[in-house]
């Protein structure tokens, strides 16, 4: 895949860890000129701290940035963001990183979980305003090639004691986009799942404090203190790669240790 093109590239959760790197090093690889990125986050003050780290290494490159609430966000929200940042310009690729995620109550076991007032706020964070925001996107830059990131996991196709809120939600997302590849065949929609490992980020170390379930806790303590964690720059770096040899097809769920890809 060529990558250096007049892109709109929009990523979600892109105030830290693996949004603000996605963000970064695609804004390298991308043709400055006719370009436009667009940082959402809930954090204002982190995203301008994101956009200034992209301009400083691009300065002829459009950055905008988008704070929001994905826990209450509407559709007319993500109508607003898209048409302001893209709608009127003439992109060669329209790319969009569905990266903003939470792992929700880990300290809780499976059969804790039916508190139905959390539920609604964490599926509409987590999975409803990824479908509102991907369904705008879809409608705003149809006619152009389009290529739509689910950021996916091992716990979307496995279960994993202590996170039923995070495979739940996962499991869905993976889902609905590979629904979205089956039915959008064409050659100029393409969908990926990526599943980016174990990262050393904000989730992991929360993880690692509260899940129940002993034998999780351990694993997350093992890999951090022995340094197997990922780090953002090495999935980004991974990602990167899977897609410039653009060996997968629409739909497909790549982990970082996927050697086919």
């Amino acid at each position: 895949m060529d990558l250096k093109q007049r892109t709109y590239l929009l990523v979600t959760g892109a105030s830290r860890g693996i949004g603000r790197e996605f963000a970064q090093q695609l804004a390298k690889r991308i043709r400055a000129e006719g370009s436009m990125v667009a940082l959402l986050g809930r954090n204002q003050t982190l995203l301008q701290e994101s956009k200034a780290e992209i301009v400083a290494t691009v300065p002829d490159l459009s950055v905008q940035t988008y704070s929001l609430e994905l826990e209450t966000a509407k559709t007319e929200d993500f109508t607003k963001i898209l048409e302001a940042s893209g709608g009127k310009n003439s992109f060669e690729r329209a790319i969009v990183i569905h990266n903003a995620g939470t792992v929700g109550d880990t300290s809780k076991r499976a059969k804790e979980i039916g508190d139905t007032d959390f539920l609604q706020r964490y599926y509409h964070s987590n999975v409803f305003s990824a479908i509102s925001l991907n369904c705008e996107f879809m409608r705003v830059f149809q006619g152009i090639p389009k290529l739509v990131v689910n950021l996916s996991t091992l716990a979307a196709i496995a279960p994993i004691s202590s996170m039923a809120h995070y495979c739940t939600v996962k499991a869905a997302r993976e889902m609905y986009f590979r629904v979205l590849a089956t039915e959008e065949s064409a050659e100029d929609t393409l969908v990926l799942n990526y599943a980016p490992g174990v990262i050393d980020t904000q989730m992991t170390v929360q993880v690692q404090r509260e899940a129940h379930d002993p034998a999780v806790v351990a694993m997350f303590r093992e890999q951090r203190e022995s340094k197997t964690m990922l780090t953002p720059a090495q999935t980004t770096e991974r990602f990167i790669k899977v897609l410039e040899a653009f060996k997968f097809k629409s739909g497909d769920h790549v982990d970082y240790r996927d050697e086919q890809f």
